[in-house]
């Protein structure tokens, strides 16, 4: 009844990771031809970074952590 279980189970791993990657794969996939200018590098970055702060901020003022 159980001969595969453990087999099965390790599987698991694995699966999450290349559904993980593929989502990773197929989200920043498009953006690498934009990334070849050096405006829409510098704009993406931009954006990155302040999203960071943003959630960074919001989290922070949330949870009643210290104010930087």
């Amino acid at each position: 009844m159980f001969d595969g279980f453990w087999d099965n189970v390790f599987r698991y791993p694995r699966y999450l990771i290349s559904i993980v990657l593929g989502l990773f794969i197929n989200t920043f996939a498009p953006l690498v031809p934009l990334l070849k200018r050096p405006v829409t590098l510098i704009a993406i970055l931009g954006l990155f970074v302040s999203s960071l702060v943003f959630l960074t901020l919001t989290l922070r003022a949330m949870l009643g952590l210290s104010t930087i």
